[in-house]
């Protein structure tokens, strides 16, 4: 983008460019999971979709953060002292979000109160964020560690069944409900948004430069754990077009203080969104049924 840009007359610092970088990069995997459950496709990919938006979410708020604080203040602070800003929020976040779920998991093995345990859950959300802000850590990362632990050691050996299908139920409902909320924002701030033709070709750019990207960055890695037999050719293809971005990448889009070229970033942001999900969300199953077709092809050939 640092070298597409001038081609539009739009001089962008590097660091600018890099803030577009983060706010694209987190997936968002509800929509593309239930498409591709449809269709058949290995639990093993399921579970590389789902993990990667997971860690991708949380890990791109701290390195967003972290990026904006070098765009805001270029002048005053240095790198490594960012790279010890992202070291002790990504981190500490980590560490404090396992104390957290682990002293709430203690606790609900303790309790057989679905009402109970539900509400435990929401303190943890609230407390735990709150005081990983206060502290300086990353809320998000914190959360996802507590998640963890809460959905994992706690469902196993903390929560009856009656109990995980309220604690899932609450925060699916949640879910949709801040998602809702947040594209009804989204909405509204399109409003103000000036479009002009450069911006609509550069979102079209935008488009191909984001999956050219993230082929690479599944390629590569793929590459290496395919030596050890667990990364399918089907698998790179499903994780670069099932990459839907969603309402994660419009939030710290619209985040973006006046001066960074705020309506720009916004603008391409919205427009990979939109293709993200009205694209690749409708034709990720056609895909799956291919590939998946044609990896039963392979193993009946074998």
């Amino acid at each position: 983008m640092h070298l597409i840009l001038p081609l539009f007359h739009l001089h962008v610092s590097y660091v600018q460019c890099l803030l577009f970088g983060i706010i694209i990069s987190p997936t968002d995997p509800i929509a593309v999971l239930a498409i591709l459950k449809e269709a058949g496709i290995k639990k093993s990919t399921e579970t590389k979709i789902t993990g990667e938006s997971l860690f991708n979410d949380g890990v791109a708020v701290v390195i967003f953060l972290t990026i904006l604080k070098i765009a805001n203040h270029s002048k005053e602070l240095l790198w490594w002292n960012i790279g010890l800003i992202f070291l002790r929020e990504a981190m500490g976040g980590l560490l404090l979000g396992v104390v957290i779920g682990y002293g709430a998991y203690l606790l609900m093995k303790s309790i057989d109160n679905y009402k109970v345990e539900v509400l435990l859950t929401v303190a943890v959300v609230m407390g735990g964020y709150t005081l990983a802000s206060k502290l300086g850590l990353s809320g998000p990362l914190a959360m996802v560690a507590a998640g963890i632990i809460v959905g994992n050691k706690g469902r196993v050996s903390a929560m009856s069944d009656n109990t995980w299908n309220y604690v899932s139920g609450f925060w699916e409902l949640i879910d949709d409900i801040l998602n809702a909320v947040l594209f009804v924002l989204i909405g509204l701030e399109l409003l103000v948004i000036p479009f002009s033709t450069n911006y609509l070709i550069l979102g079209a750019i935008s488009v191909l430069v984001v999956l050219t990207s993230r082929y690479i960055s599944i390629w590569i890695p793929g590459q290496l754990t395919r030596l050890q037999g667990r990364y399918s050719r089907s698998s790179v293809f499903l994780l670069t077009w099932g990459g839907l971005r969603g309402g994660i990448s419009i939030a710290m889009a619209l985040s973006l203080p006046k001066g960074l070229h705020n309506h720009l970033w916004v603008v391409l942001t919205y427009m990979v969104v939109v293709f993200s999900i009205m694209v690749q969300g409708l034709t990720i199953d056609k895909l799956a049924f291919k590939l998946n077709g044609h990896s039963e092809a392979e193993k009946e050939i074998k």
